[in-house]
């Protein structure tokens, strides 16, 4: 427990940076709540004085630290030798400015509720000579695989949010759905919320209380009975499990083996696939937030992957951008592409829902 008051000087590397989050950063072990309450009752200081929550900090800065009493002793991250092979292994760029990662499956990217092994702990192994650790961008799913990015300093990762959360930027997915949808194109519609009771863990869609959430979909391939399919996803707004919960709930297609979302594990067994879940994040094209170049980074289907889609007849090194006619912004103003787009709302879709509640 820390019972004394502190002071500590801003780095360089947290420039700019939001005092709650620089806080939270500094005190792990102490509620986010309480750090609040300190803010709010003017027990941290900034250079002497009192601090909103918003307070952008500057390098040099002198921070006055109350004393805090620890949430838990208990470890959140346990390091492993290896760490730093490891993720040298999964790197597929990194030029100085940006990390980006090719994650396996099964590995949670941050840290909750018995979780001791994550990509986040892990980025302390790549500290740079200036002993600055690369921050996360953007999340994935535990179970999703593919591309994750991270900036090597606090403000290449602020700009390369920016870009994730102006959405100027082209993230496509690559999925197995089952059935194989009718149409070989169109645009998913559904507003997201989280979960009640047994799907609590889960999101649902529902039109009342929902955030809007908008996913374009393209079959690549078929099976040859049609009973599933390999399909581009690019989701144009970023909610939990968004493509996920709309394949199933509004395409009415599950990704082969999500038995959070209704996948029952008939074309596993018939295929003898294996288990995980078919979803990959394949390609990231951006505009370099530092030299302006437009990159095109590609993650390789991991061996798992690989084997499922060859056991169905998919092309594994499929190329092509299967968006090609519609640019990363003003999707709806791209000659070619306006009008195309088969729009499917919850409301028309093939799968029967209440609110909160999925067709079982």
């Amino acid at each position: 427990m820390t019972y004394d008051i502190t002071h500590l000087k801003v780095s360089e590397d947290d420039n700019g940076q939001r005092l709650d989050r620089w806080l939270k950063k500094k005190l792990p072990r102490t509620p986010y709540a309480l750090i609040q309450k300190m803010l709010r009752t003017g027990q941290v200081r900034v250079d002497g004085k009192r601090a909103r929550a918003e307070t952008r900090i500057e390098a040099g800065q002198d921070i006055r630290l109350p004393p805090a009493e620890p949430k838990t002793e208990k470890l959140t991250f346990r390091s492993e030798t290896g760490d730093k092979e490891f993720l040298q292994s999964i790197t597929i760029y990194d030029d100085g400015q940006l990390l980006i990662l090719n994650k396996p499956y099964g590995l949670a990217v941050q840290g909750g509720p018995n979780i001791t092994r994550h990509i986040d702990g892990m980025l302390a192994q790549l500290r740079n000579l200036k002993g600055v650790q690369p921050r996360l961008v953007h999340r994935l799913d535990r179970d999703t695989s593919g591309i994750l990015v991270c900036g090597r300093s606090l403000a290449a990762t602020r700009d390369m949010g920016d870009i994730f959360v102006n959405r100027d930027i082209k993230k496509i997915y690559w999925a197995i759905i089952s059935p194989a949808p009718r149409q070989d194109f169109g645009e998913l519609n559904g507003a997201i919320a989280k979960g009640e009771g047994k799907r609590k863990e889960a999101v649902v869609i529902n039109e009342e209380t929902g955030k809007a959430s908008r996913t374009l979909y393209r079959v690549i391939e078929r099976s040859a009975d049609n009973d599933a399919a390999f399909v581009a996803f690019w989701p144009r707004t970023g909610r939990m499990h968004q493509i996920r919960v709309h394949s199933a709930d509004i395409l009415g297609s599950p990704i082969l083996g999500d038995e959070k979302y209704d996948c029952n594990g008939a074309m596993i067994d018939r295929y003898d696939l294996n288990g995980r879940l078919h979803l990959h994040a394949a390609r990231l094209i951006f505009r370099h937030p530092k030299t302006q170049e437009i990159m095109d980074i590609r993650a390789p289907l991991p061996e798992d992957l690989r084997s499922s889609w060859q056991k169905l007849g998919f092309t594994i090194e499929y190329d092509s951008d299967p968006f090609s006619d519609i640019l990363a912004r003003d999707v709806e103003q791209v000659d070619g592409f306006k009008g195309t787009t088969n729009k499917l709302n919850a409301s028309e879709s093939k799968v029967s829902m209440g609110k909160n509640k999925r067709k079982k």
